[in-house]
């Protein structure tokens, strides 16, 4: 009586399965549920019938089988919920265009309406919160005083207007915010007010604001609508 030897015939499997990766029919490197099950099949027809498989064995087998299964089944499902879920961001992203926004920025653009909104980050109370605006060619035109200021979130408003009472032309102008600590002055985060134009949706999925005057924002930047 001759017997198969196990080891052979598994490495077949395996040698057909690589074959197949090599040609393109199989897009993945890791071994599917088809694949697995082939393995246990040969090894159970080409098993030592002197040394048959246990039931212990054949049971740790199935299990594992079963195991692959519910991975793919549940891979298959968190797909599909991505999936939805990057449908519903670029439904809620469009209903932005035309509305204003708050992103990280040092710079704000002075419209038509002559104002520019912002928010100051405070990370903690400060004796004196103060907001420096210039120009493109960095000369200082305005200086606010905001006074004191709790931590948090703190809105503030530029009327268009330099320190003489002149109105200044529309455009870019960069915007610096301090607080004052005991041990020094600290430059803090701004956030600058901008209208958004248009939404893109790029690959895997990432959405892009477009905003007037001021270029292309990841989605997850924006951090308040007007």
């Amino acid at each position: 009586m001759s017997i198969v030897n196990t080891t052979n015939a598994t490495t077949d499997v395996l040698a057909e399965y690589r074959a197949k990766q090599d040609s393109g029919a199989n897009g993945s490197n890791d071994l599917g549920r088809n694949e697995f099950m082939e393995l246990m099949i040969a090894q159970l027809k080409n098993q030592n019938p002197l040394e048959p498989k246990g039931n212990g064995e054949f049971i740790a087998d199935l299990a594992q089988f079963s195991s692959l299964e519910e991975m793919q089944n549940l891979s298959s499902t968190v797909d599909s919920v991505v999936g939805e879920f990057r449908s519903t961001q670029a439904l809620q992203a469009s209903a932005m265009v035309g509305k204003s926004v708050m992103a990280p920025t040092n710079f704000g653009i002075l419209d038509e309406t002559g104002s520019m909104e912002g928010i100051v980050n405070v990370p903690a109370s400060t004796g004196g919160l103060r907001i420096t605006i210039e120009n493109e060619s960095g000369e200082m035109v305005r200086q606010l005083d905001l006074g004191e200021a709790s931590a948090g979130q703190q809105k503030f408003t530029w009327d268009g207007e330099d320190g003489n009472g002149n109105t200044m032309p529309p455009g870019r102008y960069y915007v610096t915010a301090q607080g004052s600590y005991p041990g020094g002055t600290e430059q803090l985060q701004t956030l600058m007010s901008a209208n958004v134009d248009s939404v893109s949706l790029g690959q895997g999925g990432n959405i892009t604001l477009n905003l007037a005057g001021m270029g292309a924002i990841p989605l997850s930047d924006v951090q308040h609508i007007n």
